[in-house]
This record gives structure tokens, sequence and C-alpha cells, in this order.
């Protein structure tokens, strides 16, 4: 088994490829109305191979072959500290961790640039794979269902199946080159589906706005890359890293314009402020759609570079210092938009575009000692991976109310859904308790990782004011978190039964909709419980959990705050919603200035058009006209002498015998003046 395993490494990507190819060439004239099985088969055999590579590394991680190696972050931190005053930094070597690797090919860019597109799997990789799949199997699930009787069905599910493989292999790079060569497929795959309806306005401008806004991240991240080549010598994750500590002593600053370009790619890709803006209007593909983006592919890719790249960042404190701020200002600003908005599906992406910033919080706080890093990093992969499940849930039950309500996803407009739709009702309630951080529930316990983190940051490492703000930030939006995700409950599922004037038959959605629904909402409840308090997922990481709960008195002051948050704004949402539901109203007559900065969500869409797309217009106007009048007008004019000579000589050219005749005898007449003139000279 141990010699097939490489095998089975390529089998994770390459079974959505063979059928998303399959779908594309046969979909329209041969499946038709089954070309989701191809995909679903697919992510099925994906899923049951990544499930046996996380039993792999949990059961006998030791017994795995160390083929290439990468540094874990607490031997990053040992190096980082053991090093600082020796002279010999340029010696240091990366430490074998367990790993799998299966060889592809060799890729010649130049003469002095190749890159071999292999795969390998390490603990890091092994679950973020198993998320990828497992929730994208689920949700292709879902989509066959949801998107039944579309006329694009065939072309859905191609694309569907590619944007699995394309954020497969993201995660399976051995390489910055090959990571963002597939960060771009990922990119493209996203602009087919979240333009899926390209003949409706909105969608079509959601899917150019994510393409161009992404393109600005794009050009950081492959800026990046080309500083690392151009410092290290190579794009190999292994070769970068064991190289850190003697180019750290060098030149440290190179190491951190490197970490703030990863981080700019990672901002566009994970919608971190202000690269945030494409990521709501995301919402006008179909919903299978933005519960795939959010939750298993897209939008973490940012999360997995910087997670992946901390050894780098560990070198760099001023650019994780970057990474917690910008991860605590997106985190805040998008969970003061959520609070006024009406959309359901814009609600839940405010939320993960704050839940992002939570991740993007502990990863920048990985930095601040040796006893923090590990655990740091560990917590945000941890949220990463819960945040996959609930958010899923939360996205396919807004689906199917969608589906229910005849498209209709204005919270204003429908109420009192809980008799009518009661599968879609419970799984929902499950995934807002998960989102909210009730105790006990997945959100719950990776949340307060993520908070104990922060804290440990607020006591050592020289920063203690910054990240006691970044704390203080992270407390006030779990609160808002909770608020806007029970608002929204209560809106859609409490209350008085009301439905649109589109929903003609109101009903619940068929079980091929409903029964994913219930697979994530009991992941949503038991993954946190399993992994959570146990710090199976820590190990699983390879990583040594050396803050668990329980090893300080604080992580239960932590946990019982974390309660405290979710307990106040719960019942703070369901007394504003239900018991007085007036009140909003009050409130936003009152607050009328604050309330239209929210749900103009803080205007950011009209700043950038107002400060970069209309003076960029502008500029390109000026452009043309310059290209136009100037550029094309001279050389109309040169090119138009020859033409202007011709016109001077084509009367001369009528076709009469005589006139040519005249013409010859005047020749002749000139002629013999000429040399009549000569001789008298």
């Amino acid at each position: 088994m141990s010699e097939l395993t490489p095998a089975l490494l390529w089998l994770i990507p390459g079974a959505p490829l063979i059928a998303s190819l399959f779908i594309a060439l046969f979909g329209k004239v041969l499946l038709r109305g089954r070309s989701h099985i191809p995909c679903v088969a697919a992510l099925a055999v994906s899923t049951i191979v990544a499930v046996f590579l996380n039993v792999m590394f949990l059961a006998s991680p030791g017994s795995l072959k160390p083929d290439s190696t990468l540094l874990s972050m607490t031997e990053v931190v040992a190096q980082h500290d053991g090093d600082a005053g020796s002279t010999h930094q340029g010696d240091a070597h990366a430490v074998a961790k367990p790993q799998l690797a299966a060889p592809g090919f060799e890729w010649s860019i130049t003469d002095n640039l190749a890159v071999r597109v292999d795969v390998q799997v390490d603990a890091m990789t092994a679950l973020m794979l198993l998320t990828v799949t497992f929730v994208s199997f689920l949700v292709s699930i879902y989509a066959s269902g949801y998107m039944h009787g579309d006329p694009g069905y065939p072309r859905f599910f191609a694309a569907f199946a590619l944007f699995v493989f394309s954020m497969s292999m993201l995660v399976l790079a051995k390489n910055y080159l090959t990571l963002f060569m597939f960060w771009e497929a990922v990119g493209l795959c996203s602009y087919l589906l979240i333009g899926f309806w390209f003949q409706r306005p909105n969608a079509a401008a959601a899917a150019r706005k994510a393409f161009v806004v992404n393109r600005v991240g794009d050009f950081g991240f492959i800026m990046g890359i080309f500083l690392i080549w151009k410092t290290f010598g190579t794009v190999d994750f292994a070769e970068v890293f064991a190289k850190i500590p003697g180019v750290a002593e060098k030149d440290p600053s190179v190491i951190t314009t490197i970490c703030l370009l990863l981080f700019v790619g990672a901002m566009g890709k994970s919608a971190q402020f202000p690269l945030h803006v494409w990521l709501p209007d995301a919402m006008e593909g179909p919903t299978p759609v933005s519960a795939l983006i959010h939750a298993a592919t897209m939008v973490t890719a940012g999360v997995y570079l910087v997670a992946r790249s901390t050894p780098l960042f560990m070198y760099a404190p001023t650019a994780q210092m970057v990474v917690s701020g910008i991860g605590a200002t997106t985190a805040l600003l998008a969970a003061l938009t959520a609070l006024t908005q009406y959309d359901l599906k814009r609600v839940l992406a405010y939320s993960t575009v704050s839940q992002l910033g939570f991740m993007f919080m502990a990863l920048g706080a990985a930095g601040v000692s040796e006893k923090l890093a590990a655990f740091a990093v560990t917590a945000a992969m941890f949220h990463l991976f819960t945040h996959a499940f609930f958010k899923a849930l939360l996205f396919l039950g807004a689906g199917s109310v969608m589906h229910a309500m005849g498209d209709v996803i204005d919270m204003r407009r429908f109420s009192g859904l809980r008799h009518v739709m009661p599968h879609t009702r419970i799984t929902f309630l499950i995934g807002s308790l998960a989102l909210a951080g009730c105790p006990l529930l997945a959100g719950f316990w990776s949340k307060d990782e993520i908070l104990v983190a922060l804290f440990e940051g607020t006591r050592a490492g020289g920063h203690e004011t910054f990240f006691t703000v970044i704390l203080a930030v992270a407390v006030v939006t779990a609160f808002l978190t909770a608020f806007y995700t029970f608002r929204a409950y209560n809106m859609t599922f409490l209350g008085e039964e009301r439905f649109p004037e589109e929903a003609h038959h109101p009903h619940e959605s068929p079980p091929v909709m409903t029964g994913p629904l219930y697979v994530l909402a009991a992941f949503s409840v038991l993954i946190g419980l399993l992994l959570g308090p146990t710090g199976v997922y820590a190990h699983a990481l390879g990583q040594s959990p050396v803050l668990e709960h329980g090893d300080h008195p604080h992580s239960w002051m932590l946990m019982g705050l974390s309660c405290v948050i979710f307990a106040s704004a719960f019942g703070l949402a369901r007394w504003m919603y239900v018991v007085a539901p007036g009140v909003p109203l009050q409130l936003e007559s009152k607050l009328r200035p604050l309330h239209r900065l929210s749900l103009g969500k803080f205007f950011l869409d009209e700043l950038f058009t107002y400060l970069i797309i209309k003076p960029v217009k502008i500029v390109a106007l000026l452009c043309t006209l310059f290209d136009k009048y100037l550029i094309d007008g001279l050389l109309d004019l040169i090119g138009s002498i020859p033409a202007t000579l011709g016109r001077l000589v084509r009367p001369i050219q009528n076709g009469f015998v005589l006139n040519y005749a005249w013409v010859m005898l005047l020749g002749f007449v000139v002629f013999l003046i000429q040399m009549l003139r000569a001789w008298a000279g």
C-alpha cells in the first residue's frame, strides 16, 4: 500500500479533471440532465482518498516517508531564536516532517528557472484536501437538485469539477510557481461560475468585478514570487524555507517585502480590506457556487498561502502585524456592514469576509513568541476547517429558501418559514449556532482558539498594546457576528408567516437538497467536540499543541467570555426581531446616518469608483483621444503626402493621345533649350 499511496495523490485532482473534460465533451449531447453524475462520482473518489490520507497521518505519521521536507512552525521559531547570535545561520536546515510526494513533470520556463510540477502532502495539506473534497462533494449533490432544469446544466458541472481540480492542485503544489498557476486557474473558474447566468447584467458585472479585483492581488503575488526567485534562487517551498535564516541575516528587509507581496495576493483571494468588495457581489452566481467559493475553495486559498508561508513570516514581524491589522479591520468592517443587510446571501457573504479576518488575525499573532507560533497557525487553520462546514450549510440553507421563495432572497419580503420549511429551518439554526459561537458547537472551539492566541499576543513579543487592540476588535466582532446571524435567522424563520408573490407554492426542498444540509449540520456539531478540546487537530498538523485549553487559567476565562458574548447577542437579536419587532425601525430612524453608512457598505464601491475607476476612465479617454487625433492624425498626414502628389499629376494621365504628344513636345523643347544653353556656355 505504501508504494501505491503516492500514485493515489494524483487521483485527488485527477478524478475531477477527468470528470470536467468528460462533461464538457459529452454533457450537452449525451448526459444532459445526468451531467452531475461524473462530477459527484469523481468528488466521491477524491474524498475517499483524502480521508485515507488523513487516517494515515493520524494513525502512524512516523511511517510516512519524508521525501522532501518542510519546516514546522515550532522548528522555524526554534531556528529563528537559536540562530539569533550564531555566525552560521546560513547552515540552518529543515527538519524532516512526515510527507508523501508523487512525481509529475518538469516545467522549463527559462534557462535559469525550471520547476517540477509534482504533488506533495503533509498534514496541513491532507486536512485542506479533506475540507475541499468533502464539502465540494456535498455541494455537488445539493447542486444536482438546485440546478435541475437549467439549460446550462452540463456547463455548470463541467466548471464545478474544474474548480475543485484547480483548488486541489493549488493545495498539493510543491512550489510557489505551481501554486500560482493553479491560483489563477481557481480565479478563472470563479469567473465562469459567478457569471454562470451571463445573460443577467448583474451576474456578468459581478464576474468581471471579481476577476479584476483579484488581478490586483495577483500582481502582488507574482511580484513576490519573482523576488523569492531572485533572493533564494528557487521557488521550491523546502529549499526556500531552508535558506531563510542566512538571507534574513544579510538583508531582513527583503523577507519583509516578500511577505507583504504574498499577503497582497492573499488579500485578493481571501477578500480582505480593501480588496474585499468583490466577494459580496459574487452572490449573483448560483447558490451552490456561493457555498463552494465561501466554504471550500477560493477564499480559503489566501489563508492557506499565508499559513504555508509561515516560515517566511516568522522572520518578518512587521509583515505579521500588517496581517493581523488588516484581518482585524476587515473582520470589524464586514461585521458592521452585515448588521443592516436585507439580502440573506449578502449577510452570509459579509460573514465570510469577517471570519476570514479572524483567521488572519491569528496568523499575524504567530510571530509573537516560540510558544505561540504553532498554536496561532493551528488555530487559524482549525477555524478554516470548521468554518467550511457551517458556512456551506448556511449558504445551502439560503439556497433552499430561495428555491421555495421563487428566487426571492430579500428578508423583508418573507418571514415565518419554520412551518413550511422545517428541515431547512433546523439545519439553518444549527449552522447559525455554530457561526455565532454557541458553546460546544464547531465555531465555538475554533473561534475560542483564536481568542486565546490573540490573548497570548497581549502578554509577550513587544507588541502588547497592538494585540490588545486586535483582541478587543475580535471580541466586539464576535458579538456582532452572533447578533447579525440570529437577526437573519429570526427574520427568515420566525415571526408572522409571509411569502412573496413569486412563491406560488412554498414548500420544503427535495431530499437531494436537504440531505447534504443534515450531513453538514452533523459535522457542524461534532467536529468541534471531537477535535477542539482534545488537541487532535494540532497533533494532526504535526504541531505541538502548547496552549491547549486548561493549560492556563485564561483559556477558561476566554471560554466564559465567549459564552457571555453568544448569550447576550442571541438575547438581543431575539428581543429586537421577535419580541419587539418595532425596535429596529425606531433605531433606524434615530441612527439614520449610521444605518445608511452600514446599509451602503460604507460606500466603498462608490469611493473606489470616484478615486480609482473614474480617474482611470478619464486617463483612458485622454489616451484614446491622443492616439486617435494626434498619433493617428500624424500618421494619416504622412500617408496622405503620396496621395496628394499623385493627385497633382493625375490630370496628365487622362488617356488622350493628343495631350501626351503635347507633353512630349514640351519636354523636347525644354530639352533643346537646355542643350543650347549648354553649348552657348
